[in-house]
Formats: structure tokens, sequence, C-alpha cells
């Protein structure tokens, strides 16, 4: 967690909302991403998708079956219909997302029935990611006046 993290931090000086992911196989970091979106002008350029996208090239295969996602922010539909089709066997995040979470808060998308269900890890590190995001918008807020 302490990787995505960092890359969590490294988005929020890049002016991007802060969360960082990463994929681990083996106690191996394999794929890791931050949100790029303001920078690629994409949806898509999230944490946990740039993670998963790296570790698929990595592996040279899109099952990730015994792969572990750590994301500093519970991930949102997107990211978790990527997580249930990539196969991956275990996520942990950070903080809970009250307005977009599809883990827990706002939906629990990854216990759709005809999908390997992952194991489901919440709050790791929570202060410190709810602090992030926290800061990131308070500063935000004081920059726009």
């Amino acid at each position: 967690m302490e990787a995505a993290l960092a890359l969590a931090r490294e988005a929020g000086a890049a002016g991007e909302i802060p969360v960082g992911a990463v994929v681990v196989k083996d106690g191996e970091i394999i794929g890791s991403g931050r949100n790029r979106r303001e920078a690629a002008h994409n949806a898509l350029a999230h944490a946990e998708i740039e993670a998963i996208h790296r570790a698929c090239e990595r592996l040279g295969d899109w099952r990730l079956d015994g792969c572990d996602l750590y994301v500093t922010l519970e991930p949102c539909p997107m990211c978790a219909g990527a997580i249930l089709n990539a196969r991956l066997s275990t996520v942990i995040y950070g903080a809970s997302d009250p307005k977009r979470g599809a883990c827990d808060s706002v939906a629990d998308l990854l216990r759709l029935p005809q999908y390997r269900r992952p194991t489901l890890y919440a709050g790791i590190c929570e202060q410190e990611s709810r602090a992030l995001l926290t800061n990131f918008f308070a500063d935000l807020r004081e920059t726009e006046g």
C-alpha cells in the first residue's frame, strides 16, 4: 500500500485526484498506475486501469489470477468491472468513496453473480489515503476561491 500511496502523492502533485494503485504477484509489483485523467484528457485514465493494463502487459495475459490490487480509494464502477474481468484475486483499498464507490459504499459490484469474487479488504491505510484526498480538494477549493 505504501507504493500506491506514493503514486497517489505523485498524482496530487501533478494536479490529478490523488489515487494510486499497484498490482502485486508473489510479493512483487507487476503493474502500477495513478490518476492521469486531466493530463491524458481521457476518462479511462484511472489508477486501477493503468495498473491492471501494465500487469497484463508484464504477464502477457489478461488473466490476473493470483494477483492482488492495492488502491488508495475504493474503486468506481468502471474499475470494479475491470477488476472482475481481469480476475484479480484480492482487492485492498484505503479510503471508501461514499459518492462513487462500487465495492462497499454505493454498490457492491465485486459480488455480482457469475464472476470470480475477489477477496476484499477495506480501510487499509485509510487515514493516509483520506488525508491525501481531503487536502487535495481543500487546496483546490482555496485556489478556485
